[in-house]
């Protein structure tokens, strides 16, 4: 029982001929559609990394503004902090020297009243003096009725004025 098998045949041309239709549709989709295609994807990923790239000198750039504003930012700071400290020091000089004029004017205000109460201290014991004096002579023109000379009587009232005087300042 040997059987033929005429379906499974195998033809050595009709073999070739694929192979060479394989191969020419290889060659002509390699050609007309591979290239462009990996082309197309070329373009496309060089159009990426330029993205990308660009993305990255963006950010690098966006970096050197921030830290050179931080920069300034401090420098603005440190600045005004100088600015405050010179004000404060400035304040501080002038209200020290308000401070001062005050006392001397002060000062000169409790050296004027001072003078001022001592001469009228001194008016006053020279009006003193002078109301002693005439009420002294009245008393012992009076009392001696003119058995006392002037020289005399003014002799008496000095040694008395001046004993007021040393009882009065001590």
């Amino acid at each position: 029982m040997v059987q033929t098998l005429d379906v499974i045949s195998v033809n050595l041309w009709q073999i070739l001929i694929s192979l060479a239709n394989l191969v020419i549709l290889f060659v002509l989709l390699k050609k007309f559609l591979y290239k462009p295609v990996k082309n197309l994807l070329a373009q496309r990923q060089a159009e990426i990394d330029g993205q990308y790239k660009s993305a990255q000198e963006a950010q690098e750039l966006a970096d050197k503004s921030k830290a050179e504003w931080e920069k300034r930012l401090d420098g603005a700071q440190s600045e005004a902090e100088e600015i405050i400290q010179h004000a404060t020091e400035k304040a501080s000089t002038h209200g020290e020297r308000i401070i001062d004029e005050a006392r001397e004017r002060a000062d000169e205000i409790i050296r004027r009243a001072e003078s001022d109460a001592e001469l009228e201290l001194k008016k006053a014991r020279e009006q003193i003096k002078e109301e002693i004096v005439s009420v002294s002579t009245a008393l012992t023109e009076k009392v001696l009725e003119r058995e006392v000379g002037d020289a005399d009587h003014r002799r008496l009232i000095d040694s008395f004025i001046e004993d007021l005087d040393d009882d009065g300042n001590e």
